[in-house]
């Protein structure tokens, strides 16, 4: 099960249009390297719980035929008397009892994934471990600082791997440990029994300290193995910035190389007279960079963006059709549609800025003037 239901609020603003699990890295929706991940381990029947802005997630991943799969659809929410849709989520544990009592489909040994990270787990190793505990439930940890452990479910255990209490974002002074969850879970069936139902409810902060304080045979597995969580803006930033400098091994840049630490899509337009482009860059399909331009990199364009003569953009994540404008001056910023925001998770919006620095590629009126002498 992937768990996709949540509307990502610390993502913000790239979440006002998209669900988390189809934000997309190197053009693609993360969600949908946990499904070829899945797949790759011989995983067939994947539920998907879904709520806000659902529909995107549907309509991309389809039954899942494309991967090999197949995908079901759980949605929480309902329809209003106005006949709008109300997303209304039933929290990851909650929307897993949905699931149960409706089809049975957590009959057997099942993995839940959160939707929103790059993972290598060595998943055969990880459910060997869990059976030969003989395990209810697992969940698989990973090592933090002890600066981030507020931002994690951390979790306690002895020797054995046995939890003995789990924490959900404890402030560090508070924090008992920093083995953090990967959101990376196996259960079997009797731990869904433990779930209310027809209540929001949910794994981190109440199925597990419930599993702890009641000794059942809860484990978490200590492993070592990439995962790339993206929990805020700023970690998004992070991530992509990784992965043009080819930090994270399993991502490839796409497009064709065509100079040192410069990719590009396909009928991408670069004038060279005064432009500079120092890499990794990535310009996507359709692109257009007008003469007198300076691009420092990590930085990633997407698909029909315009920088137009004498803006500079460094360490920078332009969205499709993003145009900047003429002498723009951009730096480690994330603009998406009307939005940008910095490396800080500052937020500006279009509407309410005096010096318009960005806006939409497709926008004839935001064209720059060719003077006719």
């Amino acid at each position: 099960m992937i768990l996709a239901a949540g509307k990502g609020t610390r993502v913000r603003p790239l979440t006002y249009d998209l669900p988390k699990p189809m934000i997309p890295i190197l053009g693609k929706p993360v969600m949908a390297y946990l499904v070829e991940y899945l797949a790759s381990y011989g995983v067939r029947e994947i539920m998907v719980n879904v709520s806000y802005l659902h529909h995107k997630i549907e309509e991309y991943f389809g039954d899942g035929s494309q991967y090999g799969v197949q995908i079901g659809y759980s949605f929480e929410g309902y329809t209003n008397e106005r006949g709008e849709v109300v997303a209304e989520p039933l929290g990851s544990a909650g929307g897993m009892k949905k699931i149960q009592q409706f089809g049975h489909f957590f009959d057997d040994t099942t993995i839940v994934i959160c939707g929103d990270a790059l993972i290598d787990l060595d998943l055969s190793s990880a459910l060997f471990e869990h059976k030969n505990k003989g395990a209810m439930a697992s969940v698989i940890t990973k090592e933090v600082p002890w600066d981030k452990v507020n931002n994690y479910g951390v979790v306690v255990m002895d020797q054995d791997g046995r939890v003995q209490s789990f924490q959900e974002k404890p402030q560090q002074h508070e924090a008992l440990s920093n083995f953090a969850s990967t959101g990376i879970y196996i259960f079997e069936p009797e731990a869904i029994d433990l779930i209310p139902a027809d209540t929001m409810f949910d794994i981190g902060s109440e199925l597990f300290p419930l599993m702890a304080q009641k000794n059942l045979p809860f484990y978490a597995q200590q492993r070592f193995f990439n995962w790339t969580d993206i929990g805020t803006v700023t970690d998004f930033w992070s991530v992509l910035q990784s992965v043009l400098q080819g930090h994270v091994a399993q991502l490839e840049i796409p497009g064709k190389q065509i100079a040192d630490g410069l990719w590009a899509g396909l009928n991408t337009s670069i004038d060279w007279d005064g432009t500079t482009i120092e890499g990794p860059v990535y310009i996507g399909s359709g692109c257009r960079i007008d003469a007198g331009c300076k691009i420092v990199g990590p930085t990633w364009i997407g698909n029909g963006s315009h920088i137009c003569s004498g803006a500079q953009v460094e360490r920078s994540v332009l969205f499709e059709y993003t145009r900047i404008l003429g002498d723009a001056r951009l730096d480690e910023v994330i603009v998406f549609k009307e939005y940008s925001v910095n490396r800080a998770g500052e937020m500006r919006r279009l509407a309410e800025v005096d010096n318009q620095d960005w806006g939409d590629a497709r926008d004839r009126l935001l064209e720059p003037v060719t003077s006719l002498e």
